[in-house]
């Protein structure tokens, strides 16, 4: 079976959300007219991106008047731009106040917790209406908020465990993350660690670079969570 015929585009435009640190924010001026800016983004456990953001800024003097945005992000593969996927969020932006947002999001900017706390910053979370992705010639996908989204309304005994889990795999078992990294997602060797734990898989991270590894089956629960975990580091191992 070719590429072609095994592509699968939900799973492209999510990988790209979930593997972001940088994107584009599109918000609208009081005129009407558009304005594209920077920004650092995570992701929450649901895959609704998050920002964090000054409120002197004027994406946010913009967004405070109109929620509604587009946040377009790049494969950044270090090839032609234009020869590689991106797609192109579009939803309405809210202030957040939620902790596993703030965490999930400083664990993926390190730098950012020296200003997190000021009182001009605040956290931010995209709600997704629908997404636009480009992969190529012939491969141009409009996606809805389901397919964008990972569900997690079942799944509160793995969210309850997130931080813990994230914190245990960094502390005692960074081999397996670096073979998780390096057999299982072909990356180059690095310090690679765990920042983020969801339903559908886990985002690791070394310096600059993230990598998102996919469970092969959905896990809800902690224990789930460490059975999946412990087969995955069997397979990586044996690979």
């Amino acid at each position: 079976m070719g590429a072609a015929e095994t592509f699968d585009p939900v799973q492209a435009a999510k990988r790209l959300v979930r593997e972001a640190r940088m994107g584009a924010l599109a918000s609208l001026m009081s005129d009407g007219s558009p304005y594209a800016s920077l920004v650092t983004v995570a992701t929450a456990t649901d895959n609704a991106p998050l920002l964090l953001l000054s409120r002197l800024a004027r994406h946010t003097e913009n967004i405070r008047r109109d929620p509604r945005v587009s946040l377009l992000i790049d494969e950044r593969n270090g090839v032609d731009p234009l020869r590689g996927m991106r797609v192109s969020v579009a939803g309405r932006i809210a202030p957040t106040d939620d902790a596993a947002a703030a965490r999930r999001f400083l664990a993926r900017h390190l730098s950012a917790s020296g200003y997190a706390t000021f009182a001009d910053f605040g956290f931010w979370r995209i709600e997704i209406d629908s997404a636009h992705l480009v992969a190529g010639f012939g491969r141009i996908v409009e996606l809805k908020r389901d397919q964008m989204l990972t569900a997690t309304r079942d799944a509160a005994g793995l969210l309850a465990a997130e931080e813990s889990a994230v914190a245990h795999m960094n502390e005692d078992h960074r081999e397996a993350i670096g073979l998780f990294a390096t057999r299982l997602l072909g990356t180059e060797t690095g310090e690679w660690k765990v920042i983020g734990i969801d339903p559908d898989g886990c985002d690791l991270m070394a310096g600059e670079a993230v990598r998102r590894l996919d469970f092969p089956q959905r896990v809800i629960s902690a224990a789930d969570l460490r059975k999946t975990l412990v087969a995955l580091a069997d397979k990586a191992r044996r690979a």
